[in-house]
């Protein structure tokens, strides 16, 4: 295997299921580390297409708390036991973060702009994982949900990115089939 740490980890990176981190989470220094991380990602024109939203602390419960009552909303007859998850979603991990995806009318194509936030959501897995915690790339049905948007206070343009949950892993994470490779890269040739 290679020597490279960095390359190394880039080829070892894993997620780990949300449900299975546990304390710690990062310090309010490792936060400003990660956040740091995200902020390093291509940006064309300077714009800073992403935003982000932190929960932890309470505001996690809190946050479980609305997605609970909107599920309630959405459903009425919701079960006990999917009211009782959806009160805790935002609890299965010490830290979340929110990535906004905020593009805006610019020469840069918006689409462009889209694909900075996701670079974004990825150099917070990464930097994560180099700071030794697990992270998972999540979006789930709250992330599209028009309410939940009012709630998050996202303008008509944004968008969730995704949720990154940030703990440590209660156990290693088994490694997971992927797709073929090979079946995945061409080499365009001229005509």
């Amino acid at each position: 295997m290679h020597e490279n740490k960095a390359l190394q980890a880039l080829l070892s990176r894993r997620s780990v299921l949300a449900n299975n981190m546990i304390e710690p989470g990062p310090s309010a220094e490792e936060v400003s580390t990660i956040l740091r991380a995200a902020h390093r990602v291509p940006d064309h024109g300077k714009i800073g297409p992403w935003r982000f939203i932190i929960f932890k602390g309470d505001a996690r419960a809190a946050f479980s708390n609305v997605l609970k009552a909107r599920t309630q909303e959405i459903d009425p007859g919701a079960s006990e036991k999917l009211l009782k998850f959806e009160a805790e979603r935002f609890l299965r991990a010490p830290l979340v973060i929110a990535v906004i995806s905020s593009p805006i009318e610019h020469k840069v194509p918006a689409w462009e702009q889209v694909l900075s936030a996701g670079a974004a959501c990825q150099n917070m897995l990464l930097a994560s994982q180099a700071l030794g915690y697990s992270a998972q790339w999540l979006t789930e049905w709250y992330a599209y949900d028009e309410k939940i948007r009012s709630h998050l206070k996202l303008n008509d343009s944004e968008k969730v990115a995704g949720f990154i949950y940030i703990g440590t892993a209660a156990e290693k994470p088994k490694e997971r089939a992927r797709p073929d490779l090979s079946e995945r890269v061409s080499y365009w040739e001229a005509y």
